[in-house]
């Protein structure tokens, strides 16, 4: 489902979407909005952001959880609700689109413990977004000593090297975290 700034929602909307900002969003914060304007220039095209009802990790939101959300982005960016948990379910939702995600992200999405420990399953999925002519451009993250973590240092396959991207973190680079900005 597509929600406009302006709050209204439609449930099937073809335009096509570029650039994709997925993420829990609890709450949204300046790095999210940063990340956005630097993808936008790096790329030449505007960012919709991406909240999935269900997440791999977490439990499924609530309506009022969605809700709340969802107002965040009123008046300032489009969204876009989904019920797709990983990323190459989101490749499906939307080919042809560029993720934007956090070297933390980039590790996971490359990581045979999403897969339930199946390496071919990972390998599948990231043939198949890339099938769909999907990439992903990754911002670095800080991890607990402050040391940036970027593109170069996530173990992706050799084979799938050329969908990842990275953002320079001299162009980009945020420590603090949805989770650290709730405790």
């Amino acid at each position: 489902m597509h929600v406009a700034p302006d709050g209204q929602m439609q449930a099937d909307v073809s335009a096509s979407v570029k650039v994709l900002l997925p993420g829990s969003f609890n709450p949204v914060h300046r790095g999210h909005w940063e990340l956005a304007r630097i993808a936008e220039q790096i790329l030449g095209d505007a960012v919709s952001f991406e909240l999935s009802v269900a997440n791999v990790d977490k439990p499924a939101l609530t309506q009022t959880e969605i809700r709340n959300r969802l107002a965040q982005f009123e008046g300032q960016a489009h969204v876009w609700l989904t019920l797709a948990p990983r990323f190459v379910q989101k490749a499906e939702c939307f080919p042809g689109t560029t993720f934007l995600v956090g070297a933390d992200t980039a590790v996971r999405i490359v990581a045979p413990c999403y897969y339930q420990n199946d390496e071919a399953a990972m390998l599948a999925s990231l043939q198949r977004i890339a099938d769909l002519n999907c990439r992903f451009l990754v911002a670095c993250r800080a991890d607990e000593k402050g040391k940036c973590w970027g593109v170069g240092d996530v173990a992706i396959p050799p084979r799938f090297r050329d969908l990842f991207d990275g953002i320079a973190p001299e162009r980009f680079r945020w420590d603090i975290s949805s989770t650290a900005l709730r405790t």
